[in-house]
Formats: structure tokens, C-alpha cells, sequence
């Protein structure tokens, strides 16, 4: 038989039943027997509820088996950690969150695994969307990583806590608060994981708070794969700023000491601390793991000597606690209990409809109220000599630097950061002034690293603070886009609408650069932003636009806590002239109605006749306005549709103006594979009526290179005309 559920559970009952006189025993003298008991009473309910969910599966009725068995010494961390901690788990620490629920009266956590386990629309955390530890009230978000990757926003969440108390704002966490981030040693090796600890030692060595306990469980394998044996201890025990500690995590008594030193010494210090929590994995990797495929029966037997469920039962003897028979007594009652629980568990709902699957991608319950606006004797102190300005025009860049300003000033928990951009003021400049204006609480530089920006900007926003991180060039952000796709963008749905991170992600974007920098300064793909449910992506083509979409980007950020990117054509960030030098035409001048915004969704439409509309965004519209100077020259007088934004569209009110159009010309200026032109044509092929015809020119597929040859695979004024009268010519292209 190598069912290895059976085995531990009858290995475990042979032992109390036979009444198995043990002598390797922890002494528990100094300790308190009833915390023990305790404790031991949440490793058993993790233990049988993993035995209960392969028992469930087998009868189709439980959709998950990766469990918490080996890894039930983290109810110790349960217990001395305080329930205002927030907790970032890993997925096999179901012991600790069924301690923790002991914190708080009236939970249920035999109840609500179960739910979890069945994929009932009932379970407290998802709804039955997924499989994940998590509570709302027991500070605990859910996590669906298995790589790692919410390291990074632990480290926001514990840089937030001395940076919410500086800036006096309604912080969730208390200003004691310590962050918990639990994964495994596997784990430990992914890039998210050891960009975190670089991020961490980075900003402990400059002795700036960060109260943060890193908590490598160390099984010694990942799934097959075995960690070297003083892998995790040698790699980490020199950090330069975070203080190593170790226990085994198998031994109640060790771990409680271990464990409540090292809250201790984060506690009192606020400086991050790393505990390695040696553990074993028992039952394989999950119910579907042919564990014996890799590891041999020897080895896997040797593990299962250590299951600390049996070891903090011989505690419990050995220290004449408890005898056999009560344990035993206990086991039964709660496995009884269990299956009880169960029997009603399976008969629950779950989900059915489509609308009940969807409703939480997209945060709308409003969080708070928008705070009122700056006084007017207020922003003109802060803008200073600027303030004259107003009413001449200005360029994308300075627009958006005032937007910013105007935006720190009213929204108390407003914080810009990224690379560069404090007093350098970010590659463009687009930020200067702003650290000035405001402050190092409010407008910091961060390290060189994409992961832990968007990881900083994530946790920032579980403590209440509104992040506008910036990503210096568009190239940068796949370094780090799981930060968004994998962790801030799932946060609603995987929480069923009770945790959002609401944040507004700067990125300077798109080619045009007239050659510079080559592709890594113009990424002129906006693939990766178009297949990710719930985001807001925004790409003003104007200074005024951007200053009124920033607006309402960090409205709904706020308010409803969605995820906004907020694209910047680097190209247009100086451009004053549109047609001729010296013309002016796309200087813009401030929208000082700071009520003023442009809703999410709409598009404007540059009037002209019905013949011909090209539609576009971005740069694209630039070079269709200046199309349109020539064209008309011609007698042809399109129309041009900026969409601004790019997501959510409205596709409804977008297809009836392009219905109005009998041929349309979609200018993308993103390379044609994966481009938005693709959903455009496709859009209005599904809705409009009439049907226009229609045409697209797009960038080439490639990479932008330097200097002029970029002009060879951008989209371009003249190509634009071209492929306005090729589908306006009685012969189509």
C-alpha cells in the first residue's frame, strides 16, 4: 500500500493506541501546558482536514490536495504573532491560520477550509473561485502564488507602516505592526524571492524601519527537486540587514522560543529578520504527487518520523500533559467533527452563473469618498512661480507634472516613487520639483528593480496608502509583470471583492524617440496590459487629456481601489508644434477646474466629414492630425477618434460613431501581432451596422533600432495618407 495518508494516520493511531512509551521528547518544562494543548489541537485539525480533502476528491466533491501535513509547527507562529500582523502565506500553512482563528471568537475554521476545499460560492475568502488560505477579518490576504511572488508586496506593506504614521494617514495596520511573509525553500530561489531580500537588506542597510519576518519553511524539497542541505541557511545567514534565526519547526517547544525571539527582535527593532523553519513534507507534493517516482521508500520513511503532529504528542506525554488515551480521545472527536462539518459542506451552493464568476474582477464598491479639494492660497504656495503659468500652454510633460502636484496635495495618502524620480526629477523630468514640493514620504526613489516597485506599490495599498509607482520605460515593466497579472490585478477576484490594491502605474512608453535609445526606450507593444481582466489602461495623446485622465485614474484608484496604467507616449512629452515649427498647436494650458476629468471609456472625436474616420491613439493621433493638415489640402476631411483609453472600451457607444463612417482607418502605431487594431476590427466587425470599410496600418513586427532606420518600421504621417486614399480609391489594397 503506498498510500501515505493511511499510513501517517494509522502510524499515529498505532502509537497512541498501543500506548507507545517514547523517550525522544522535548522537555516543556518553563512552558505553558494549556498553550501546547492548544497548539496541538490546530496541528491536528490541519492534519485531518488534508486527510479529509484526498477522502473528498476521491468522491469528486474537493478540487484541491496540496496541503499544510509537515508544516503544522506554524501554528506556533499563530500564536505568538498578533492578530493586526497582516499575514502573506505560503499555501501549506493551513496550522497557522486555524490558530490564528482562535484569536478572534465565533470562527469557524473547519467550516471555512471545507468551503475552500469544495469550491463553494460560500467560502469566506474566494467565494469558490479558488483554493486559498485567507480571512478578511484575520488580517490574512489570500495569496495564489506558489513562486514567491508576494515577497515583494510584503515589503511595501512593513515600508508602509512607518511611512502611513509620518504622513498622518488612516493607516489599516497598527504603528507596532509586524508583517509576516511565509514561502518555501524551494521557493527561496525564484527571481521574485531574491529581488525581495535584496530589496529588504537594501533598505535595512540604510537603517530605514522595515518591521518584516521572512519565514522560509525548509521541507528540503520542491516537489521533486531536493534543496541542498544548508542551502537556505548558508545563502542567507550573512545578509548585511536582515538578522538570521533557525528552529525546528517540527519541535513545539524549540519553535515557540525561536519563533518568539524573532518577533521580538523585529518588534522592538522594526528591522526585518529571517527565520528558517526546518520542516518536513509529508503526503507528497499533493493527492495527485507519485511520490515514489523520485524519492525512496527509505526517504520517505525517514520523513514521516519527523511529523510533528507525532512528535508534539510524545511532547505531551513525555511531559505527562496529556496521556495516550486523551489524545487519542481528541483525534477522534475532531476527526468526528470534521466529517460532520463535511456532510453539510458538500450539500452547499456553488458557482453557476457567469455574472457570479466575473463580479469582483472589476472593484466597484466605493472605499472611501474623494477628500476635498486643496485650498487655492494652498496649491499657490506649492506651485510657486509656476502658478503664473497656468494660463499659457504647456507641454504633455510639465501638464503632468502639475497633475501629480495637484494630486499629492489633495489626496493625503497620495505617494509617487520609482527610479530616478525624486531629485533628478525621472529620466524626463516629469516629476521634478515634486520631492521639493512634498517631501521624502511622499515622493521617494526606489532601487533599480521593477519587481519590488510594483511588489512596493501593492503593499502600500493594504495599508490604505494611494501608489503612483512610475516604471521608467515601457521595455523595463516585463521584468515585473507578474507583479501586476499574477498579484495586484487578482487581488479583488481571488478575495471576492473584500481586498483590492487600488494604484495608478506611470510607464513611459511607445517609440517615436527619433532613434533614440532603440528598443529598450521604445517598446511599442502594449500587448501584455490587453488580457488582463479589470484593468484600467489609459494613453493620453495630449497634456491636457493626460492631466484629466491622471484625475480620474487615481479617482477610481481610490475610491473603488482598481489598477490603473497610466501609458505616456515619451515621444509627445516635449512636443509643442504639430504641423510647422513654431505653431504651438500641441502646447495645451492647464485644466484648473481640478473637478474636471475624462471619464474612463471615452473618446474624443476630432470633427470632419462622414466619408473617412481614421481611428487611433496615442502617437498615432499626432501623426493623424498632422495626416489631416495634408489631406484636407486634397479635399479629403477625415475624422479622427482618439480612444485615450484603451481599456475598459466602450465598445457600444464606440461602435455607433463608427457606423456613422463609411470606411475607417485604424492607425496603430503598436506592431501589428498582438497590436489593439486587432480587437478594434474585430469589435466593429461583431457590432457595427452599417458595417464601414475598413483598413489598418500598424508597426512592423520587429524591435524599434537607432536613429532614422526607427522610422522604417513605425507607422508614419505619410503612410497614413497613403492608406487613407488606397481606401478611399475604388481599388482596395
Amino acid at each position: 500500500m503506498f498510500d501515505r495518508a493511511k499510513i501517517i494516520d494509522a502510524t499515529f493511531r498505532s502509537f497512541l493506541s498501543n500506548k507507545t512509551l517514547s523517550d525522544d521528547f522535548s522537555d516543556a518544562i518553563g512552558c505553558d501546558p494549556l498553550k501546547i494543548i492548544d497548539l496541538f489541537e490546530s496541528q491536528i485539525i490541519s492534519r485531518l482536514l488534508d486527510i479529509k480533502a484526498r477522502k473528498l476528491r476521491s468522491l469528486g466533491k474537493s478540487f484541491y490536495t496540496i496541503g499544510s501535513s509537515g508544516h503544522e509547527g506554524m501554528a506556533v507562529v499563530g500564536e505568538i504573532s498578533r492578530l493586526t500582523d497582516m499575514a502573506f502565506l505560503h499555501y501549506r500553512d493551513a496550522a497557522f491560520q486555524i490558530h490564528r482563528s482562535k484569536k478572534l471568537c465565533g470562527h469557524t475554521p473547519l467550516h471555512d477550509f471545507l468551503l475552500s476545499f469544495c469550491a463553494s460560492s460560500e467560502d469566506p475568502i474566494s467565494g469558490g473561485r479558488h483554493k486559498v488560505l485567507g480571512h478578511r477579518e484575520l488580517f490574512i490576504p489570500p495569496q495564489t502564488s506558489t513562486i514567491a511572488s508576494h515577497l515583494p508586496k510584503a515589503i511595501g506593506a512593513a515600508l508602509s507602516i512607518n511611512k502611513t504614521k509620518k504622513l498622518g494617514t488612516n493607516a489599516i495596520m497598527p504603528d507596532d505592526a509586524v508583517i509576516i511573509c511565509t514561502f518555501g525553500d524551494a521557493s527561496l530561489n525564484h527571481a521574485s524571492a531574491q529581488a525581495a531580500l535584496n530589496c529588504a537588506d537594501w533598505i535595512s542597510y540604510q537603517n530605514l524601519p522595515l518591521p518584516l519576518i521572512f519565514i522560509c519553511e525548509d521541507n528540503g524539497i520542491g516537489i521533486s527537486v531536493r534543496t541542498p542541505g544548508e542551502w537556505v541557511k548558508d545563502s542567507r545567514v550573512k545578509s548585511p540587514a536582515i538578522k538570521y534565526f533557525e528552529c525546528d519547526g517540527t519541535d513545539v517547544v524549540e519553535s515557540l522560543k525561536t519563533v518568539e525571539e524573532t518577533f521580538d527582535y523585529s518588534r522592538k527593532t522594526r528591522r526585518p529578520a529571517f527565520l528558517r523553519f526546518r520542516t518536513v513534507r509529508l503526503m507528497g507534493h499533493a493527492g495527485s504527487d507519485i511520490e515514489n517516482v523520485y524519492r525512496s521508500h527509505k526517504e520517505i520513511e525517514s520523513s514521516e518520523k519527523e511529523d510533528p503532529v507525532l512528535k508534539t504528542a510524545k511532547t505531551l506525554i513525555g511531559n505527562q500533559i496529556l496521556t495516550h488515551d486523551q489524545i487519542l480521545t481528541m483525534y477522534q472527536e475532531l476527526e468526528n467533527r470534521i466529517d460532520r462539518v463535511a456532510n453539510e459542506v458538500i450539500l452547499k451552493p456553488r458557482l453557476t452563473l457567469p455574472q457570479e464568476i466575473v463580479s469582483t474582477v472589476i472593484p466597484d464598491k466605493e472605499l472611501r469618498s474623494r477628500p476635498p479639494l486643496p485650498e487655492e492660497h494652498l496649491r499657490k504656495k506649492i506651485f510657486g512661480n509656476e502658478w503664473d503659468n497656468f494660463k499659457t500652454g504647456q507641454t504633455l510633460a510639465k501638464l503632468i507634472n502639475w497633475a501629480l502636484t495637484d494630486i499629492l496635495l489633495q489626496y493625503k495618502e497620495a505617494v509617487v516613487f520609482g527610479e530616478d524620480i525624486a531629485r533628478k526629477g525621472g529620466v524626463y523630468n516629469v516629476t521634478a520639483n515634486l520631492e521639493t514640493r512634498f517631501g521624502k514620504n511622499k515622493v521617494f526613489n526606489s532601487l533599480l528593480d521593477e519587481t519590488n516597485i510594483l511588489g512596493t506599490a501593492i503593499g502600500l495599498a493594504h495599508n490604505g496608502l494611494l501608489p503612483i509607482p512610475e516604471i521608467q520605460f515601457l521595455a523595463y515593466f516585463h521584468n515585473a509583470e507578474d507583479q501586476l497579472r499574477g498579484e495586484a490585478a487578482t487581488l479583488s477576484y481571488f478575495s471576492n471583492g473584500q481586498y483590492t490594491n487600488g494604484m495608478v502605474i506611470r510607464i513611459a512608453g511607445l517609440g517615436y524617440q527619433k532613434g533614440f535609445g532603440g528598443h529598450f526606450h521604445n517598446d511599442n507593444s502594449l500587448t501584455i496590459f490587453r488580457d488582463i481582466p479589470g484593468l484600467v489602461v489609459a494613453c493620453p495623446s495630449n497634456g491636457r487629456d493626460a492631466v484629466l485622465m491622471m484625475r480620474a485614474c487615481v479617482e477610481e484608484a481610490y475610491r473603488f481601489g482598481r489598477v490603473c496604467v497610466f501609458i505616456e507616449p515619451i515621444a509627445l512629452y516635449p512636443v509643442r508644434d504639430l504641423n510647422v515649427p513654431g505653431d504651438g498647436l500641441w502646447n495645451t494650458v492647464y485644466p484648473e477646474n481640478l473637478e474636471e476629468k475624462l471619464p474612463i471609456g471615452t473618446f474624443h472625436v476630432e470633427g470632419g466629414e462622414r466619408e473617412l474616420c481614421l481611428l487611433t491613439y496615442g502617437n498615432g493621433y499626432y501623426l493623424c492630425r498632422q495626416a489631416k493638415e495634408i489631406l484636407s489640402n486634397e479635399g479629403i476631411v477625415p475624422t479622427i477618434i482618439d480612444l485615450r483609453w484603451l481599456a475598459p472600451l466602450d465598445e457600444k457607444q464606440l461602435s455607433e460613431t463608427l457606423s456613422l463612417y463609411r470606411n475607417v482607418l485604424v492607425v496603430d502605431e503598436c506592431r501589428k501581432t498582438g497590436s489593439l487594431s486587432e480587437g478594434l476590427i474585430t469589435m466593429m466587425m461583431e457590432n457595427c451596422s452599417p458595417l464601414p470599410k475598413i483598413k489598418r496600418i500598424c508597426s512592423l513586427d520587429t524591435f524599434i533600432p537607432l536613429a532614422d532606420a526607427a522610422n522604417l518600421v513605425l507607422v508614419q504621417t505619410n503612410d497614413i495618407i497613403e492608406a487613407s486614399k488606397s481606401l478611399l480609391s475604388k481599388k482596395y489594397e
